[in-house]
């Protein structure tokens, strides 16, 4: 059996409202581009000192702009309950709250409030009415303001509680506070419903696609509306095709209808070239448009295929995928677009095509990136079902909110082209009894109700119980019924970990696809590669903090990345999944270094090892392997550092491609030539260190690819700025992220400085977060002044509202100072 579905994946981008009207029957005017405005600037905020404390002990209050969450302002501490698992950051409990005017003309208006996502426990109140509660901390809700506002001159007041002072109800660092968007919307009482689109196109060829609109239309009048529904479809900003309909609906009910339209030459979307088109729906009632209504949207063909794997547009491709946490480094959960963009980029330079969003519904702003940057999006819900994972979580909340939580993921993601798969769980505890199976049904059922045009899965770790020397089972032993994985729930069967099962999957299951859902689990510290004296207990990660292992010849090892007990190497789960076409593709643990999870390490350490990229957006040495592997670009790359003990043994590691062979040398004099053999997918020499120079050419039959050096660093003598963009727009929320290094009178990076780092910004902008990728560091991120990490550490500069000019400047004891400047327009 083959799961196969044609499919056209829409991002919705204009938010809408599900209402309970007045009793008002003014048909006033309404502007259709007023639908929804950011609702983030301006607010009041207070943290309570009790955990216990209700709002009425607050009497320090500051002004901040949204997103925003407090728990990243706070000092690292091994006692905060949430522990080194939770970033050992501070919970508590926080009130936010805000005063708004309403035109007197929006009285016969609906307006209601839209929260992306609020950490975690929230409870609302407009002008003293209780408007209700949400436990979960990922999911998008709203509420419904009408019939309590004021109009006019008489101001209204918003007011949130959030309550994430029982800790820990996480497994990574969550975030405290209203850390997404807000929006306030106003709609006329006759409307496109929230999340009220839903298109999908059943055929899809390469010279025309059919393309089918759903939408749900609300009627808050008291009286029936006879109304003109067209929606025009657009490419590039021209029109394509146009559908019209004229509709009946009954007061205080909602109506669905259907559009249908053929798409001719469609341009379709892939990761490649993510093609998008635009449909705008608007609703006229009496000659004048109402309601407008736009969705993002792509046109694309997929599959997952038990031979061939992963299909796309009728070409298999692997799916060569991250697994991706919320949090933002050093600016903590806080949403900012630009710093997710940026994180999109370094693992799209990697060679990256997929994005799990572990183990959460994400911000919408990700998903609207991964449309328009091309990823293929594994949409996560549930780290936890019905039995706890940690003493405070989701468990407790799971049995009243579960199913509007998933629905409410589904309804505002299924129309993104970015997402091919729905994941219904990760690694729960109830996977291997009946009650897995049964609730795993259930979820899916929820799922399928919505949306029929993805498949769903689950991170199951494994799908099946085997070890290394029992990996083929009998497929009614290794699915059977009372598992998840034999619930007959999933779609696909996904992976976490168990590598050395992947071959077998056809035989385990053969009438269901492959997706690995989490792999590898390597840790590293960005240029980290030495051992300590001891070596009974080592960890090649950092040597500072012992994990089993061994190095009995005390060689500096320039392999960075070692595999975990439950986990592989990087290159070894690679290997497997691009030799047999049926395993569709992987997600690695983890893209990016996150907050929390320092697994297998606790206190000092604060923050994951598991990254490819560190937690300051540096690259690891094994990005390059990946790089290598993935990407077209010419790569060379070459390490350790070069700065270590006369005659110490150093082993020496090359990564490359679109060569034949890599020839080392030390000093100008040749060390040989090396080439990768069988699968291999690096070359290693092991030397005796001399300082100097250490130069690696690859070549492509005789002729030089590329050539890369590693010089011999002085004592550190200066600094040096780089910034990700020299020009931002002064727009109060975008950033410019500047990588910081260290380095000797001849420019060479410093490999072992770990100097103080102090900085200054001009006016016009400000620093708002400092970082190095050192996961037991426990300097404030938000400071201005910040240690580095072997040679580099990151300010962030976010910019104002005034056009200009900004300076940043960077000083350090003992170096040379250095400064750049970063226009605003």
């Amino acid at each position: 059996m083959i799961f196969r579905k044609n499919i056209s994946l829409f991002a919705i981008i204009a938010v809408s409202l599900l209402i309970s009207c007045s009793d008002q029957e003014s048909e006033m005017e309404f502007e259709p581009e007023d639908r929804r405005i950011s609702f983030n600037e301006n607010w009041s905020f207070s943290l309570n000192k009790n955990e216990n404390d209700s709002i009425s002990n607050n009497s320090e209050w500051k002004n901040l702009n949204l997103p925003h969450e407090w728990s990243i302002e706070g000092e690292f501490s091994k006692d905060h309950p949430a522990g080194a698992g939770g970033g050992a950051l501070p919970g508590g409990t926080g009130w936010y709250k805000k005063k708004f005017q309403k035109k007197l003309e929006d009285t016969s208006s609906i307006t209601k409030i839209i929260f992306d996502g609020v950490y975690r426990d929230s409870e609302v109140w407009i002008n003293g009415t209780y408007l209700g509660n949400r436990p979960n901390g990922y999911v998008s809700f709203q509420y419904d303001l009408t019939p309590y506002l004021n109009y006019g001159e008489e101001k209204n007041e918003i007011l949130v509680k959030v309550n994430n002072a029982d800790q820990p109800n996480s497994r990574w660092y969550s975030g405290s506070g209203i850390y997404r968007n807000v929006w306030l919307t106003t709609t006329n009482k006759l409307h496109i419903a929230h999340w009220g689109t839903f298109i999908t196109t059943p055929q899809v060829t390469k010279d025309s696609a059919e393309a089918e609109l759903q939408i749900e239309i609300e009627n808050r009048f008291a009286s029936p509306k006879e109304a003109e529904v067209t929606t025009t479809i657009y490419f590039d900003d021209k029109e394509i095709t146009s559908r019209n309909d004229e509709i009946q609906i009954s007061s205080e009910k909602k109506k669905e209808i259907k559009q249908s339209f053929q798409v001719e030459n469609p341009q379709l979307w892939s990761v490649e070239n993510p093609q998008l088109y635009k449909a705008v729906t608007q609703i006229k009632l009496e000659d004048e448009i109402i309601d407008e209504y736009t969705t993002i949207f792509g046109i694309r063909d997929f599959e997952f295929d038990l031979d061939q794997g992963f299909i796309l547009n009728g070409k298999p491709i692997k799916i060569k995928g991250v697994c991706m946490h919320h949090d933002l480094g050093p600016l903590g959960a806080a949403v900012n677009t630009r710093a997710i963009e940026r994180q999109l980029e370094i693992l799209k330079e990697m060679g990256v095509n997929g994005i799990r969003t572990a183990h959460n519904m994400p911000a919408p702003e990700l998903l609207d990136l991964c449309d328009k940057m091309g990823f293929i999006v594994m949409d996560e819900v549930f780290d936890i079902w019905s039995q706890h994972k940690t003493e405070n979580d989701y468990a407790g909340d799971w049995k009243e909110w579960h199913e509007e939580d998933l629905k409410s993921m589904v309804l505002r993601d299924r129309n993104h082209p970015s997402v091919f798969m729905w994941s219904i769980g990760n690694e729960i505890q109830e996977q291997w009894n009946e009650k897995g199976a049964e609730i795993g049904r259930e979820l899916s059922a929820i799922v399928k109700e919505l949306d029929t045009t993805r498949p769903v899965t689950a991170g199951m770790n494994p799908p099946i119980h085997t070890n290394d020397e029992n990996v083929t089972l009998q497929f009614e032993e290794a699915a059977e019924p009372n598992s998840l994985a034999g619930s007959g729930a999933l779609d696909l069967i996904g992976y976490n970990y168990a590598h050395q099962t992947y071959t077998q999957h056809q035989t385990n299951f053969p009438n269901t696809p492959f997706i690995a859902t989490e792999t590898t689990s390597g840790l590293a510290t960005r240029g980290y590669y030495e051992f300590p004296s001891d070596t009974t207990k080592i960890w090649p990660v950092r040597w500072d903090i012992p994990f089993d292992g061994g190095n009995p010849d005390n060689t500096i090892s320039a392999f960075d990345q070692v595999r975990t007990p439950w986990g592989s190497l990087h290159e070894t789960t690679w290997k497997i999944i691009k030799k047999h076409d049926y395993l569709s593709g992987f997600f690695i643990w983890t893209g990016f270094d996150y907050l929390g999870e320092p697994t297998p390490y606790g206190w000092p350490s604060r923050s994951s090892y598991f990254g490819i990229v560190d937690l300051a957006g540096f690259p690891k040495d094994v990005y390059y392997m990946y790089k290598s592997e993935w990407t077209d670009e010419d790569v060379l790359h070459i390490f350790p550092h070069w700065n270590w003990e006369e005659g110490q043994m150093v082993d020496v590691w090359a990564y490359y491609n679109n060569a034949d062979e890599v020839e080392l040398f030390l000093n100008n004099e040749s060390l040989g030539t090396k080439s990768k053999e069988d699968d291999d997918l690096h070359v290693m020499w092991r030397l005796p260190y001399t300082a100097g120079t250490l130069k690696a050419v690859s070549r492509k039959d005789g002729k030089t690819v590329l050539e890369k050096e590693i010089n011999t660093a002085g004592e550190p003598a200066k600094l040096n700025l780089e910034a990700d963009r020299k020009t931002i727009k002064a727009d109060g929320n975008d950033l410019v992220f500047i990588s910081v290094y260290i380095n000797d009178e001849g420019g060479n990076l410093a490999p072992r400085a770990g100097n103080l780092v102090n900085f200054e910004v001009s006016d016009k902008a400000e620093i708002v977060g400092v970082a190095s990728g050192d996961p037991t560091n426990h300097e404030s991120f938000k400071g201005k002044k910040h240690k580095a990490l072997n040679g580099k550490c990151l300010v962030i500069v976010k910019a104002g509202k005034e056009a200009g000019t900004v300076s940043l400047s960077a000083k350090s004891e003992g170096l040379e100072e250095a400064s750049i400047t970063i226009t605003l327009e």
